[in-house]
């Protein structure tokens, strides 16, 4: 560690670059994180429930950013599901 800060002091040029690429590796990390734990369509245990998609709450945004999501049932879809019931 003391290596890496000395050839910083030496190189004052590389210091926004690790900057930008520490501040992007933090971001990347704590979005796979947020999406791990809040969205239903990430799934870590396929076993335990073999079609998640019947789990899906259809009035809670799945996406990031959602403008004007109006959703309504599709008719065939809800047959084809009370069907293979």
């Amino acid at each position: 560690m003391r290596g890496f800060f000395q050839v910083l002091r030496k190189k004052k040029e590389l210091i926004p670059l690790i900057s930008f690429m520490a501040f992007a590796a933090t971001g990347a990390t704590t979005a796979s994180i947020y999406f791990l734990l809040t969205k239903s369509d990430v799934i870590l245990n396929k076993t335990s429930n073999p079609e998640p998609w019947e789990r899906v709450d259809p009035t809670k945004p799945q996406k990031l950013f959602t403008i004007n999501q109006q959703w309504k049932p599709v008719e065939e879809l809800e047959l084809v599901k009370r069907l293979t019931k």
